[in-house]
């Protein structure tokens, strides 16, 4: 061994001797600079011609391009607390037949007998009241003590929970709401397969891309994700104040896609899903401030001349009054916000009508409008309006 290191040393010498030192040629194709391909990149790295756009980097870079951030971009948003929607007054339906006035008694025991009614709700479809105290018989009866004095047979009623989002920073897209529960498209046709991704009822969305097919509108909400305006109601983003709105915060309904939303110095606050009026009652177009707020109030009234459409409401928090009869307040008798049912006015749940009354001025301005142009805008078509 030492005799081999010995040789060893010795020829490199003699080589180092020679003109030009040591300068080995490697004939080998695996020494040759431009044999290599680059690498591939990482998903996010520029395609400035350093590395390969294959693979993951591809797809991360064809999301970008169609509008999508990888990883995927939450709302910076939140929903408000669910404390906002605790009601002030307790709410029972009355469950007497509709086409039958509701006998209110002065006791207890008068109306577990039915006997000698001080006086009567009218008759009529919907009928709420509120009440402090109630007593259950051993035959399921329930009745209610009135907040108003009296007793009356009603059951208490559970009060929509949905609520909306408060915004910290404004959102970089437009977003919404699915309706109803229902699976997204792989393309913007009710004739393309369905994901097998089935949204529940309230699901919040983001849409980076909308086409008109088939009599709806059809919003991206993913990749290869597509859900129409039949199941989706959307907030179309304006950060400037409209026509007509001259100060730095507004609240706009849009009748199209049934959504609320709160502005204040080019920053969306708050947006939700409401009920607007429904034909022929539609909620009227125009800019015009709110002029009057009630903590609470009732709301009761008929527009058929046979008083058969009669509605008795009691103790509706949160009502701002912009437009004639027409407001913005709670609607505790029904779930079905994003579609259209009111007479004029703009309905909201519990929760979402107090973040609203407790933002708002008496004097700020509401621009009401439809980007369908489907609701009538002629003013002499208008009545005074209602719940």
């Amino acid at each position: 061994m030492k005799r081999i290191f010995i040789i060893a040393c010795t020829l490199i010498i003699i080589f180092s001797l020679l003109p030009g030192g040591i300068n080995i040629q490697s004939t080998s194709a695996y020494a040759r600079s431009d044999y290599y391909e680059p690498p591939l990149c990482l998903p996010g790295m520029p395609d400035d011609g350093t590395c390969l756009l294959l693979g993951p980097a591809q797809v991360v870079a064809e999301l970008k391009a169609s509008g999508f951030t990888y990883p995927p971009r939450g709302l910076p948003a939140a929903t408000p607390p669910s404390e906002l929607g605790i009601m002030p007054v307790f709410i029972a339906q009355v469950n007497v037949p509709e086409d039958q006035p509701a006998p209110i008694y002065a006791n207890l025991n008068d109306a577990i007998a039915g006997a000698n009614p001080d006086s009567y709700i009218a008759a009529g479809r919907m009928r709420y009241v509120s009440y402090n105290e109630r007593w259950d018989d051993d035959q399921g009866k329930t009745y209610v003590h009135l907040t108003s004095g009296g007793w009356t047979r009603a059951s208490p009623a559970a009060y929509p929970k949905f609520q909306g989002l408060e915004f910290y920073e404004n959102p970089k897209n437009d977003f919404g709401w699915v309706i109803e529960e229902s699976e997204s498209y792989v393309s913007p046709s009710f004739n393309a397969k369905t994901t097998g991704i089935t949204y529940a009822k309230y699901s919040q969305i983001q849409v980076y891309d909308s086409v008109e097919a088939e009599g709806y509108v059809w919003y991206q909400i993913a990749p290869g994700e597509w859900v129409s305006s039949h199941k989706a109601r959307v907030v179309n983003l304006r950060f400037n104040p409209p026509e007509g709105v001259d100060a730095n915060r507004w609240i706009e309904l849009d009748l199209f896609q049934k959504t609320i939303m709160a502005y204040e110095d080019g920053r969306l606050l708050f947006a939700t899903l409401t009920t607007p009026g429904i034909e022929p009652f539609y909620t009227k177009p125009g800019v015009f401030t709110i002029y009057e707020k009630k903590a609470i109030a009732d709301m009761y009234g008929s527009f058929e001349a046979d008083r058969s459409d009669y509605y008795f409401f009691q103790d509706v928090p949160w009502q701002m009054y912009y437009d004639e009869a027409r407001a913005i307040h709670t609607a505790y008798w029904h779930t079905f916000f994003g579609h259209e049912g009111s007479h004029g006015c703009v309905n909201l749940s519990p929760g979402d009508a107090q973040w609203m009354f407790l933002w708002a001025n008496e004097g700020d301005y509401v621009w009401v409008h439809d980007p369908s142009g489907r609701t009538p805008t002629d003013p002499n078509l208008y009545g005074p309006g209602a719940p």
